[in-house]
């Protein structure tokens, strides 16, 4: 377990350059899991992620000497940006190495504050050797993103912030990648109060953390798969798994329909801005993964807010059309002056709103004289879609 006094120490270290996060009741939250839940807001943090915080205090840590030489870091994403702001406060040389798919927006917020930028490899291993080698070549020092003492303990302050607001906590939840956050959370929730409860959430597409925190011993998974891109580790730390076993009371995790499910409830009932690897603590609980928290008090981190907008939309076009307020149908109509009209007046009878439509008659499927009709159209629920669906059926449209 993680020296206490590390973690009070970068407290120190950190406390001109973070944010004093929110920490708030989340109503809606607490009537689908019956306990009184508490989201710790990190995704208001610099950069948009806790991850500023173990990455300031290594470089903090570093001497004059490593710090003149510069840093580097592998990351395609908040681990980058933290590394980058970081060292950019202490005026240093930054060098961050991301994969080649990266996309522009990424490497753009490193970029902005002031890192050099090299896009090497496919995925995230490859890019990790190479910063390894590149920095050894360069004296550069490398800032890990969770396999550090420092950056451990730049982590675990985030579990002293939500003591200051509340002290009597029954649990917490954590999302975990590779175990940098829970690590540092956990070995400050059990030195200073060991009767909280320390839960690990991961994603069921990247199970390395998991499986091996069950098998008791460090296991690696073959590939990873996964919406929350900010925990997908494809291997397990030795190190953290070590701070983990000793200091987590339950692990468990959830899939990425779960996960999109809990970034769309944030969206629409707490008006926040959550990646998947910040939400699955929440889709833990939304998902009933975890009764026995039932009339508890729980804390939730919510780790990270930086959402490739474009999955943003998948989401939420996806979490629509499950939920009942769209839908999308294809109709085939005999293509003749007014069939398009009769159609769309049914639907205008049923309330139902056309957001989008399209007309093709070349479909090598359609007989000669037919056309398919697509409809994308706004619904008020099951209920709505069902009548739509029935009225449809009635007049012809749409067969059993």
């Amino acid at each position: 377990m993680l020296d206490i006094n590390k973690i009070y120490e970068a407290r120190e270290k950190i406390k001109d350059i973070i944010v004093d996060t929110p920490f708030s009741y989340a109503p809606y939250l607490s009537e689908i899991a019956e306990c009184e839940v508490y989201l710790k807001k990190e995704n208001l943090q610099v950069t948009g992620a806790f991850k500023i915080r173990g990455a300031y205090n290594k470089i903090a840590s570093l001497t004059d000497e490593q710090r003149a030489c510069g840093v580097i870091a592998a990351s395609a994403g908040n681990h980058a940006q933290g590394v980058a702001l970081s060292a950019s406060k202490f005026n240093i040389r930054a060098v961050i190495v991301m994969p080649e798919s990266t996309p522009l927006t990424k490497i753009n917020g490193v970029k902005h504050f002031g890192a050099e930028v090299i896009l090497h490899g496919t995925n995230y291993d490859e890019a990790y050797a190479y910063a390894r080698s590149y920095g050894e070549k360069n004296s550069l020092t490398f800032v890990h993103p969770f396999e550090d003492e420092e950056v451990i303990a730049g982590q675990g302050t985030v579990a002293l912030d939500i003591l200051d607001k509340c002290e009597d906590l029954d649990a917490v939840i954590i999302p975990v990648g590779g175990g940098g956050l829970i690590s540092g959370m956990a070995s400050a929730f059990k030195a200073i109060n060991p009767k909280i409860e320390v839960i690990g959430v991961s994603a069921k597409g990247a199970p390395a953390l998991k499986n091996s925190y069950d098998l008791k011993k460090a296991v690696d998974s073959t590939s990873v798969r996964t919406i929350a891109d900010g925990i997908a580790v494809r291997d397990t730390s030795e190190i953290t798994l070590g701070h983990i076993l000793q200091t987590v009371d339950k692990f468990i995790s959830v899939d990425d329909e779960e996960i999109a499910s809990a970034i769309l409830f944030l969206l629409e009932k707490q008006k926040l801005v959550v990646e998947g690897a910040g939400a699955v603590g929440v889709a833990s609980l939304l998902h009933h993964k975890l009764e026995h928290l039932k009339g508890k008090k729980v804390a939730v981190v919510l780790s990270g807010g930086n959402m490739d907008v474009t999955l943003l939309s998948v989401i939420i076009e996806k979490g629509l059309l499950k939920s009942g307020r769209k839908m999308n149908i294809t109709v085939t109509l005999i293509d003749k002056p007014g069939s398009l009209m009769r159609f769309t007046q049914i639907l205008q009878e049923l309330n139902a709103n056309i957001v989008h439509i399209s007309y093709d008659r070349t479909s090598i499927s359609l007989d000669y004289g037919d056309a398919n009709v697509t409809v994308h159209m706004e619904t008020k629920g099951d209920e709505h879609q069902q009548e739509i669906r029935r009225i449809l059926k009635k007049e012809g449209y749409l067969r059993d």
